[in-house]
């Protein structure tokens, strides 16, 4: 396996060439080409098994038959049964990699976890450093919302940081690639998929390009490598503190949309 397949971006740091969105194929001419090397593989989302089935979703573009007829498949929800705990709450669909961490092969002395991954028998290390008020965030987040971890990444190794990231159990459930539609050289994450009302979702990503089926849905958050002066998730506990009291989450982000 080409190791920049296991994570969804490339560290700026081990390519001296701006970044692009998690998933999302480089098409312009004035960027240099990324290093097919080994962080090409573990940091983006740009390898894709043509054998791997596009599952029909309700807002990508459906699977067409050869006489013209739409396939019909039955797809199976992402998320199991809500639990009781959460039977009221707002369902909250959270990357990780720039928006929760940042994970890189080169060695950082103030890494917060180092995750070891196998790739074609041989182990490497992943240093992940956490962004500032992260522990705040999920802690919070986890009693307001019934959250889910939903990461472009392979579990190989967004489970292993997920286990070291949330101490509080915030994450009900965890997706990861398998469960994403690749679309137009995209690993998308589709809502209408998780089994749950989609006026009571809220997706919290750095990339527009893993919302691009539901964009009204999402709560956009910057990309973060290494400031550790950011706030961005302390700044947006008021907002969803105000978001988790709502019937109908659309009305809500329209608003915050237009105000940014």
């Amino acid at each position: 396996m080409d190791s920049g397949s296991i994570i969804t971006q490339v560290s700026k740091e081990e390519v001296n060439t701006p970044l692009q969105e998690k998933g999302a194929q480089n098409t312009s001419p004035s960027k240099k080409p990324r290093n097919r090397s080994i962080f090409q593989s573990l940091f983006c989302c740009l390898c894709h098994d043509n054998s791997e089935p596009i599952p029909v979703n309700n807002n990508a573009p459906l699977l067409v038959e050869e006489n013209g007829s739409v396939t019909k498949a039955t797809v199976k929800c992402l998320l199991p049964e809500i639990k009781p705990q959460d039977a009221n709450k707002i369902c909250v669909v959270i990357d990780l990699d720039e928006t929760l961490v940042h994970s890189s092969f080169k060695p950082v002395n103030n890494a917060d976890f180092i995750i070891p991954v196998e790739i074609d028998g041989v182990m490497h290390q992943v240093y992940v450093l956490k962004r500032p008020h992260v522990d705040e965030f999920l802690r919070r987040m986890g009693e307001l919302f019934e959250c889910v971890l939903f990461t472009a990444s392979l579990a190989k190794y967004a489970d292993p940081v997920a286990d070291l990231l949330d101490k509080w159990g915030a994450f009900r459930t965890r997706l990861f690639r398998e469960s994403c539609v690749f679309h137009r050289g995209n690993y998308v994450k589709d809502l209408s998929r998780l089994g749950r009302d989609l006026t009571r979702i809220i997706i919290v990503d750095n990339s527009p390009a893993s919302y691009v089926f539901h964009p009204d849905n999402a709560v956009p958050v910057a990309s973060w490598f290494d400031n550790m002066a950011d706030t961005e998730l302390l700044d947006l506990l008021p907002f969803f503190e105000r978001l988790s009291k709502v019937d109908d989450v659309y009305t809500v982000l329209k608003q915050h949309r237009t105000s940014s």
